[in-house]
């Protein structure tokens, strides 16, 4: 834009103002010394502000193109891992560590020195994320898969292409798959939809007319199915949602043969909702567990509440179902308890009854674990990052709080250590890291029993969480990353 003002200067408006720079003093040249930063400081030198990166993993698999969601592990062979994510892909690989295993000096950074590892099968047909793998039990016979698109695809494991055998879509999104571990009821899962609704299918891929089988379907709850568990003995399934309902059903009928049963007209043989006030958590449940012998379920929701709920008690039941809660193995007084010997019939003394009441936490309970008898305790992990230890054999009383467990950042999963003498737990967390932890305590990490951690995703709020991980055997852990990588550690406990 042309200035108003004249070019002469003769405007008395500019009487009061600055002179303008000498035209000799505008060419004067002020000399610098190109070596020298302008306002250097020592301590913003580039080279000590790098970022070090760590990486513990001894291997890695970085095909996925996306976010990785869910991890899974074969029940026989703990090398085969299955992947799934946000790239709409599964893919198989062996996690057994390259020979030779490369130096340390490459283990800093992958990508500069490192291969990953190589995918037995790449498996695509799903349209949206995966969210949910399962390995079938007892012996890993199929490979399912549950996705966003609510589409579940079951795949054969007898040959390392992984046929395709069947494919269902009955739900608007598939939030979780939990493989049955009754043996009498092989190939059977347990899937959690985002309507509420709670499917159980069974896998044959001899029936070549329906090889994909539904056995049961629940239409109880009314907003998203959150969380399903499976008594230890894969007879009763427990479920609950986001209305802050918990059901056990009774999949196969062997409940109700024995004895026990719920509500009239009520398809579970345990339920309960927001309407009780004593089992009522606002903003929904979101975890639940099925204690080691079977004799009650807990499940976690928003701001840290935990219900202990007690369960019907079907025959056969090892004597260590009743470890972990007193009086576990009342009879019913009505006559209908256990039969001499303890081997036919059903207790239901406590089904349905809420057995404790508790906040352990001050944020949403996202993830739940029982360790192995004959220890009894319950590990909690929360969104607020910390992890609760409570003795279910006393009352549920706080063991350890384990707080800033993962900095600040939710807890995504805890688990005992299979295998184990039963006291070391495993998490991992938003923070990107896994930890072990000593449940008995001790001096490390200032009392809070941590004795290892592994290290190598993102994390730290920058989307590369540890979204999940597999640790059959206790030796090694495969992870599933928020940054579409799946790391290989080995431990040392």
């Amino acid at each position: 834009m042309a200035s108003s003002h004249p070019p002469n200067g003769e405007d008395e408006s500019l009487e009061d103002e600055p002179a303008l720079l000498d035209a000799a003093e505008a060419a004067e040249e002020i000399p610098s010394d190109l070596d020298e930063h302008m306002d250097s400081d020592p301590d913003d030198d580039p080279q000590e502000a790098e970022i070090q990166l760590q990486n513990d993993s001894k291997a890695h698999f970085d095909l996925h193109t996306d976010s990785i969601f869910t991890v899974a592990q074969h029940p026989l062979d703990p090398s085969i891992i299955a992947t799934g994510g946000g790239d709409d892909t599964t893919y198989v690989f062996s996690a057994e560590l390259p020979s030779p295993v490369l130096p340390t000096s490459y283990e800093s950074n992958p990508s500069a020195g490192r291969p990953s590892l190589q995918p037995i099968a790449k498996l695509t047909g799903h349209t949206d994320s995966i969210n949910a793998l399962v390995f079938t039990l007892p012996n890993g016979d199929y490979l399912l898969s549950g996705g966003l698109d609510g589409r579940l695809r079951a795949h054969s494991t007898k040959t390392q292409s992984y046929p395709l055998v069947a494919e269902a879509q009955e739900v608007p999104e598939i939030n979780f798959l939990v493989p049955c571990p009754n043996p009498s009821y092989p190939n059977t899962i347990a899937l959690g939809a985002s309507d509420g609704s709670v499917w159980v299918y069974t896998i044959d891929a001899t029936d070549e007319g329906a090889p994909l089988q539904v056995i049961q379907a629940y239409y109880l709850h009314t907003e998203s199915c959150t969380a399903g568990a499976w008594t230890p003995d894969g007879k009763m399934l427990a479920t609950v949602s986001e209305d802050g309902s918990l059901y056990v059903w009774d999949v196969f009928g062997e409940a109700s043969a024995a004895g026990a049963v719920g509500s009239a007209g009520s398809q579970a043989v345990v339920g309960l909702t927001t309407e009780d006030q004593r089992f009522a958590v606002e903003g929904g449940l979101f975890s639940v567990a099925v204690a080691p012998g079977g004799a009650f379920a807990v499940v976690g929701g928003a701001g840290g509440m935990i219900r202990v709920v007690g369960l019907p008690r079907l025959a056969a039941t090892p004597a260590s179902a009743t470890q972990g809660m007193k009086g576990g193995g009342s009879k019913n007084k009505s006559g209908g308890g256990r039969k001499a010997g303890g081997t036919e019939g059903a207790s239901s003394g406590q089904a349905g009854q809420i057995l404790a009441s508790l906040q352990a936490q001050g944020d949403s309970v996202e993830t739940l674990a029982f360790s192995a008898p004959p220890l009894t305790l319950l590990a909690a992990g929360s969104v607020d990052g910390d992890i609760m230890l409570l003795d279910t054999a006393h009352r549920f009383a706080a063991r350890r709080h384990i707080r800033e467990a993962h900095e600040g950042f939710a807890v995504v999963k805890v688990e005992f250590v299979p295998g184990s003498t039963g006291y070391l737990l495993t998490s991992c967390g938003l923070d990107g890291v896994v930890r072990r932890w000593d449940t008995r305590g001790g001096t490390a990490a200032s009392g809070q029993g941590l004795v290892e951690e592994w290290r190598g995703h993102r994390g730290e709020g920058e989307g590369g969480g540890v979204l999940g991980f597999m640790q059959g055997g206790g030796k090694r852990i495969v992870t599933a990353g928020d940054d579409g990588v799946s790391l290989v550690f080995e431990t040392t406990t």
